[in-house]
């Protein structure tokens, strides 16, 4: 759905504050630029129209589509592929995630509720489903399918990340670069995952350190990306207040 609070930043995708989990479609494709993005958008599509029913076709679609900002779009592909497959787990939970992105949060959570099953519980269901409650404002709900999601796949980065991005948009920051420094530290830490830690370091104050976190392992051309999107986000003065309204609650 949804996706962490930002992407590989600076390619001009469409802004993401939100917390979420990473397909992995999503995480190739967040290291595009818009021009890479318009050209795999267009192979995709010529790929789900020779076959609109196959599941990893329109997913994939689909996810291109969502980077690009075509949310509606996407999930009238989701609708598809989910009438075709309306039994397949990873499929109730795309179309969840798109449902998401597209602002239906209400139908994105009894989607994702309905694609979990009590006997065999999927992880990455209930770290979506975290990510809706939280943009429902749903906090404390949110945080205990994150956990549950912990449970089942400990030390998860996507997971991680997306409970300390839970806490910025609580507010509490300093609570949310705990989970993230934690996040970053395991294996197939991801690039969004590095980004919202220099964002929380960054709304701490810390300038200097967030900049040094959103450039390390990346080309000149992406860490230039990452350092106009991060001073972007830190020099708008609603910044804080944005986040601080997902959850309803004053900005501190």
């Amino acid at each position: 759905m949804v996706l962490a609070v930002s992407g590989c930043a600076g390619t001009n995708k469409p802004d993401r504050m939100s917390t979420g989990s990473i397909p992995a479609a999503t995480r190739s494709y967040d290291h595009m630029n818009m021009e890479q993005l318009r050209q795999a958008e267009e192979s995709a599509g010529k790929a789900y129209e020779r076959s609109p029913k196959d599941k990893s076709v329109g997913m994939n679609y689909a996810s291109v589509l969502m980077m690009t900002g075509k949310n509606t779009q996407a999930l009238a592909v989701m609708q598809q592929i989910a009438i075709a497959n309306p039994a397949d787990r990873d499929v109730l939970a795309a179309y969840g995630k798109s449902q998401a992105a597209a602002g239906q949060l209400e139908q994105a959570l009894s989607t994702i509720q309905r694609a979990q099953t009590p006997d065999r519980p999927d992880w990455r269901l209930y770290s979506a489903e975290g990510a809706v409650l939280d943009q429902l404002g749903r906090s404390n709900e949110a945080r205990s399918r994150y956990r549950q999601a912990l449970d089942l796949k400990p030390n998860d980065p996507s997971v991680l990340s997306n409970l300390g991005m839970s806490y910025v948009l609580s507010s509490d920051p300093r609570t949310a670069e705990t989970y993230l420094q934690s996040a970053i530290a395991q294996p197939g830490a991801d690039s969004r995952v590095r980004q919202n830690l220099a964002l929380v370091v960054g709304l701490q104050g810390r300038f200097a350190e967030a900049e040094r976190i959103a450039v390390q392992e990346l080309s000149p051309q992406q860490a230039q990306a990452n350092l106009t999107y991060l001073r972007a986000m830190l020099s708008q003065q609603n910044s804080w207040q944005q986040l601080a309204k997902k959850d309803g609650k004053p900005a501190g």
